[in-house]
């Protein structure tokens, strides 16, 4: 019985899935030469040569120089073009806001901060964001032509739409279409998401739950929130209100760590900013006063993470944002109270990517958004990496 040859459609269609295998090979890795992508991909040598040129004629990958040193003829090497496009991540707290540049492997280019006021008029707000924005490129060496995508992590319930519902830091952004204001600023795609949940995405994409599927993340600093990963994926619930633990008043969370900010050795002209880190410093040479202070703040924390624990029952609770650097003073207490209620303890851990969560956050929801459009089995056929279109509302800078 005779065999069909694949049809055209057919064809054309494992093309672009041998395209998209040697693509994810090359990514955020080393350059490679034909033998070592056959191998890796499971490919023959010869489909890899055909994929690695058509991938080389788009611009998604090019060849490097050999290796230094390398005697005889040296084999040819192929690198993923990650520096062919460029995004940018936001953070935007109440004190203040801070851009990174990244190439579309996630490194980061460049980075600024500038200060804010949770006061401070929504005008006064959006310019802030667009000079730390332009001071960030500026530190690139480029333009704002060159974003591809601007993802946006943001204190306040955050909805699918990028509309801001409410913050309680805030005040400027309730009911605010945010990912609109900022779509009329970059001449790109513009998102917006929680920046706790943005938090633990980067968590699970760099940081100490890499590769975890269920992750509870504890975004704890001068306020409190949570980011959830199910099965791998940011969960964000049917309302976009999955996690806000901080609007149940028994567990405490509302006034942030009150105890550590008002605990009795605190002196006094101690910056606001600087009480409840006063304090945990206090608590890790021992001092008694800070230490009832950090036991006090340890049961308000346990009772949203138990909640969290026994409803999902993560693989690791990972304690970020500003306090992770305090995680040795405060994931002992934590644990001793998880200990107490949790039917089965998950891992603990301090982040180690401190205040910088949120931003690189951004930038992997923004890798997120690029690989769907791009790179996604379902996604169209392969194009060359031009900008993508910007949204609607996006105002072209010409």
């Amino acid at each position: 019985m005779s065999t069909m040859p694949p049809m055209g459609g057919d064809l054309s269609r494992l093309r672009q899935l041998n395209a998209l295998t040697v693509i994810k090979t090359l990514r955020g890795a080393e350059a490679a030469t034909l033998s070592a992508l056959a191998e890796r991909t499971g490919l023959s040598r010869p489909s890899t040569k055909e994929v690695i040129d058509e991938l080389s004629a788009m611009g998604w990958v090019e060849e490097v120089p050999p290796a230094p040193g390398t005697m005889g003829r040296p084999a040819r090497r192929y690198r993923f073009r990650a520096d062919g496009g460029h995004l940018m991540g936001l953070d935007i707290g109440a004190y203040h806001i801070r851009a990174a540049l990244a190439d579309l492997d996630g490194n980061v280019l460049a980075e600024t901060r500038r200060p804010a006021h949770p006061a401070a008029p929504l005008e006064d707000r959006l310019a802030a964001i667009e000079q730390a924005a332009a001071a960030c490129l500026a530190l690139g060496g480029l333009t704002i032509a060159d974003l591809w995508t601007v993802a946006v992590g943001t204190t306040g319930l955050v909805g699918p739409d990028g509309r801001v519902i409410m913050s309680a830091s805030i005040p400027a952004w309730r009911d605010l279409d945010l990912e609109g204001l900022l779509g009329e600023r970059f001449p790109c795609r513009v998102l917006v998401e929680n920046d706790s949940r943005l938090a633990a995405l980067a968590e699970t994409r760099r940081g100490v739950a890499r590769d975890a599927k269920d992750v509870v993340f504890l975004h704890i600093g001068r306020r409190m929130g949570t980011g959830l990963i199910i099965d791998g994926r940011l969960h964000r619930g049917f309302g976009a209100a999955a996690g806000e633990i901080v609007m149940l008043p028994e567990a405490g969370w509302r006034d942030g760590p009150v105890d550590l900010n008002n605990a009795a050795i605190v002196p006094d002209g101690l910056p606001p900013e600087d009480a409840a880190g006063f304090t945990l410093a206090a608590a890790r040479d021992g001092d008694p006063t800070a230490l009832d202070a950090v036991a006090r703040f340890s049961d308000k924390l346990a009772i949203g993470t138990a909640a969290a624990v026994l409803l999902l029952d993560p693989e690791i609770v990972v304690l970020g944002g500003g306090f992770s650097r305090s995680a040795d003073v405060l994931l002992p207490p934590l644990r001793s109270r998880l200990e107490r209620v949790c039917l089965r303890m998950p891992r603990l851990s301090g982040s180690t990517l401190g205040d910088e969560c949120v931003v690189l956050g951004a930038i992997d929801y923004a890798i997120e958004h690029l690989d769907q459009l791009f790179f996604a089995p379902d996604a169209p056929a392969l194009r060359p990496p031009v900008r993508p279109a910007p949204s609607p509302a996006s105002l072209d800078p010409a």
